[in-house]
């Protein structure tokens, strides 16, 4: 899977508006976000499906 930029940084902070957001947490977030991706691409490919749904998630 390419290592794509999913996560809109200016966004973490209107998410969680009472805390300070550290410069690393886009980078953490958008690591699990790919790792999720992933695995759902993974189930949905063992179910036969070349379509990820939110189910795979």
């Amino acid at each position: 899977m390419a290592n794509v930029d999913l996560i809109v940084k200016s966004k973490i902070k209107e998410a969680v508006p009472e805390l300070n957001v550290a410069s690393d947490v886009p980078e953490a977030l958008n690591k699990k976000a790919l790792e999720l991706l992933k695995e759902a691409a993974e189930r949905a490919k063992a179910n036969g499906r070349r379509t990820l749904q939110g189910r795979d998630l």
